[in-house]
């Protein structure tokens, strides 16, 4: 990577200030942030709310010989300065992996629920119609190609932008020709995705998350980040039927001619996609769709589908992925098998037993995908107990504990209420904050620091008549607890060990 192609860069987006470099012909041949990453000849980049100018010293002694930054740190090697340091650094390393996005269509999820289930969903159609030629980067894990080795697990939702391009030119190189990927509202919040245009980009749903001291000041916050991806999209996909809908409809039009802008929504004449549904079980559910579109290339969506995960909520899901699958090429029978048989780990996962009700797992964080999920099973078992077995992020989300109780108070009628990521914070004192919301009218509450201890006592006490719910975790094999990944089996793993220790009893 050549230092003047670097200014010029840079220069184009106003982020460039001066440099002491002597000669704007240098020819970096590394790049990182991490100063245990640098390297021979390399440009270091000066990031962090915490930067230490111990981390440049290091990198110097790694073999830095520049480094990218907003300020002076007074070292013994030039400098660039910028006006903002993460956006400089999307931008470097774009220019550094050879702009790998030009390379992909690139397909990008937001939304406060669903991102997950979504870029699953997209992933398994358009694996299909590019048979071992579709990357993906959600949540949950990474896939940058077809050898096993090529899929692992992820750390963030959407990565830092240096690791972002990296593993885009890694999927390039593996021949990928799509990429399915989740946008957090912390990826433009912290400048991950600057400078990427998406092909598609598509708007799930949104509600209050992501607030608090490490995340987003308020929802107008969050609210705006989300809606940068329509505003960075060539053709941008909205559902009818979300909150904000106005607003974010208005945002894909700033930057995107009406004939890209694609909405969909239930029983929605004015929406391109009409949904009705036509049965919702709880392995599965059917739905029809009705095309209100002169695009020749909607008219054959109008057909049924059947989709492997259950919920009318991911019958909305399913839909924003046929739509952003037909963009990219995808035919209606690749559609209509790649949503039938799509597993998705984590989400609504179902376990059953002999004498103690029907297990379900999910990823369900926050009151939307809580609420959503806790409705779908009230609506489709009236007459059954659920429980629910949930505890709440630490530093971050403060929001949504009152959330968690708002859905308890709705739709359950036990709650065990435990560890699920506390980070910095006492998981008892979470605990209790989300206690504090709840109707001990409508919901017996029993508060158990172990998650492995209150799984136990769940299921245990359950009949056949209960339904049992393990919301938040997961297949995460972690717990974050005061700034570290500690191991935990996983939900999955826990609830099977309680379910055959109760079958040897029996």
């Amino acid at each position: 990577m050549r230092a003047n192609q670097l200014i010029a860069l840079l220069q184009e987006h106003n982020l460039f200030l001066s440099t002491t470099l002597n000669s704007d012909d240098v020819d970096f041949a590394s790049l990182a942030y991490d100063s245990r990453k640098a390297s021979a000849n390399g440009l270091f980049v000066c990031k962090g709310f915490n930067f230490s100018v111990d981390y440049l010293q290091s990198a110097i002694s790694n073999g830095a010989i520049a480094y990218l930054a907003e300020k002076d740190y007074g070292v013994d090697v030039p400098v660039i300065l910028v006006t903002d340091v993460r956006k400089a650094l999307s931008l470097a390393a774009q220019l550094y992996f050879g702009f790998p996005q030009n390379d992909l269509f690139v397909i990008g999820y937001t939304g406060t629920k669903g991102k997950t289930t979504s870029t699953y969903l997209t992933t398994n159609i358009l694996s299909r119609t590019f048979p071992q030629q579709v990357a993906m980067f959600s949540t949950i894990n990474h896939i940058i190609g077809p050898k096993p080795e090529d899929q692992y697990r992820a750390h963030l939702t959407t990565a830092e932008s240096f690791d972002l391009f990296h593993e885009m030119r890694q999927a390039v190189d593996n021949g990928q020709k799509v990429l399915v990927m989740e946008v957090a509202s912390q990826a433009y919040l912290l400048d991950r995705v600057y400078g990427l245009t998406f092909d598609v980009g598509i708007f799930l749903n949104i509600s209050p998350d992501h607030i608090g001291i490490n995340e987003h000041p308020n929802f107008a916050n969050y609210l705006f980040c989300k809606m940068q991806l329509m505003l960075n999209s060539r053709a941008c996909i909205v559902d009818a039927d979300m909150d904000h809908f106005e607003e974010v409809y208005a945002a894909a039009k700033v930057s995107t001619a009406p004939e890209n802008i694609f909405t969909y929504g239930f029983n929605q004449d004015a929406a391109t996609l009409s949904i009705t549904s036509s049965e919702a079980t709880l392995t599965d559910s059917q739905f029809g769709l009705t095309v209100h579109s002169e695009d020749d290339r909607l008219a054959e969506l109008a057909t049924s589908y059947n989709v492997s995960v259950p919920g009318d909520f991911n019958q909305s899901n399913a839909t924003a992925t046929i739509l952003a699958s037909r963009l990219a090429g995808a035919s209606v029978a690749d559609m209509q098998a790649g949503l039938a048989n799509t597993s998705i780990p984590g989400r609504m996962e179902s376990m059953t037993t002999k004498n103690h009700g029907t297990i379900y797992i999910d990823y369900a964080h926050d009151w939307g995908s809580m609420n959503a999920l806790l409705s779908f099973l009230h609506t489709q078992f009236p007459d059954h107990h659920i429980t629910a077995v949930l505890g709440s992020t630490g530093d971050k989300g403060e929001d949504r504990r009152e959330g968690f109780a708002k859905a308890l108070n709705d739709y359950a009628d036990t709650a065990f209420l435990t560890t699920d990521d506390p980070g910095h914070e006492d998981p008892i004192a979470i605990a209790k904050e989300i206690d504090s919301h709840i109707d001990h009218n409508k919901v017996s509450v029993t508060i158990i620091p172990r998650r492995e201890d209150a799984i136990q006592h769940a299921i245990a006490s359950a009949t056949n008549d209960d339904l049992v719910v393990l919301a938040g975790k997961g297949e995460d094999a972690y717990q974050k607890i005061n700034g570290v990944d500690t191991p935990y089996p996983s939900d999955p793993v826990v609830a099977q060990e309680v379910i055959d220790g109760l079958a040897d009893e029996n």
